[in-house]
């Protein structure tokens, strides 16, 4: 492409450019192994971005199409008023769309195209889309969030919401997978678990759990998984209790969440969780497996029998 006559710089677009369209993990993608082939060829170019996805980036409105000799549109459908309009705006440019589904051919949307590499399209044989082929992406960590917004039997000590609100604008900023869970229970929901089985099996396989739940907190290590707990109530209650009792020190307070320093004391224990807290939570999980930890049901049977009240 960098031989093409006339080619000064390409503009990249796509639905992932549009102000009203949104940037699905595919589009970007297959816009990564557009700009992979591109750099290989040597081709200066400039990618356009949604203002509500990348407010920093390049936007339709900053461009100016005489500064472009080629536009390439980027997978997603070729249809509708919105493609046509690029079609006009640069009319003077060579215009391909590539990794794109055709509709209907003959819609001014897709003839307004120099080019067409259909990855599906009418009468022609598929291609492969453009995600399968992008450049290898680095390893990010899978982290279940497990938070609640209830318990309000502990009255004017909770932080509930403020420790919600804290934790997951810092989680946002993050680059991790966040897979938000629930321990409750539902055999009719099929975004819930019906069986605490179902909720290990998922628990066991993530990198790290952000949790305020006593039972995030408990699951997640009998699971052999680290997690960073906060405690939603002033003054520590349940969740600080069974961190004290398990052993596991990656705990931050209710009080805390109020003070600038929560971003700090996240990030401390963030990088321990993922580090030597690994080791340390499947230890733990092993001697939960291991009855190495007293808890209420080993007095039971004595209680049951010294409970009984008299007769007659």
């Amino acid at each position: 492409m960098g031989t093409v006559q006339g080619l000064r710089r390409v503009l990249v677009t796509g639905w992932f450019s549009f102000p009203d369209g949104e940037a699905t993990a595919g589009d970007v993608l297959a816009l990564r192994r557009v700009e992979d082939v591109l750099r290989g060829a040597g081709a200066a170019h400039d990618v356009v971005w949604s203002p509500g996805f990348r407010a920093a980036g390049l936007h339709f409105e900053d461009v100016d199409p005489a500064a472009y000799s080629h536009l390439v549109f980027v997978c997603g459908p070729v249809h509708g008023p919105q493609v046509e309009e690029v079609h006009r705006r640069f009319a003077h440019c060579v215009r391909i769309a590539v990794g794109v589904s055709v509709v209907d051919p003959g819609s001014p949307a897709v003839t307004g195209f120099d080019r067409v590499l259909a990855r599906d399209a009418p009468g022609t044989e598929s291609t492969a889309d453009l995600a399968a082929r992008a450049p290898g992406l680095p390893a990010r960590p899978v982290v279940g969030v497990v938070l609640t917004h209830g318990q309000h039997e502990y009255g004017r000590r909770r932080r509930h919401e403020r420790v919600a609100a804290e934790v997951t604008r810092w989680l946002a900023g993050k680059d991790c997978a966040r897979l938000e869970l629930e321990t409750r229970l539902d055999a009719h929901d099929w975004r819930l678990c019906a069986t605490p089985a179902q909720l290990e099996a998922v628990l066991a396989r993530l990198d790290l759990v952000v949790t305020d739940r006593l039972h995030g907190l408990v699951l997640a290590l009998r699971a052999g998984t680290p997690v960073l707990a906060v405690d939603p109530v002033a003054g520590g209650a349940k969740v600080s209790a069974q961190a004290r009792v398990c052993g596991w020190p990656a705990l931050l307070a209710a009080g805390d969440a109020a003070d600038p320093g929560l971003a700090a004391g996240l990030e401390r224990w963030w990088d321990w969780c993922l580090g030597e807290g690994r080791e340390r939570a499947r230890h733990i999980g092993a001697g939960f497996r291991a009855g190495a930890r007293p808890d209420g049901a080993d007095g039971l049977a004595e209680a049951l029998g010294s409970a009984l009240r008299p007769t007659g």
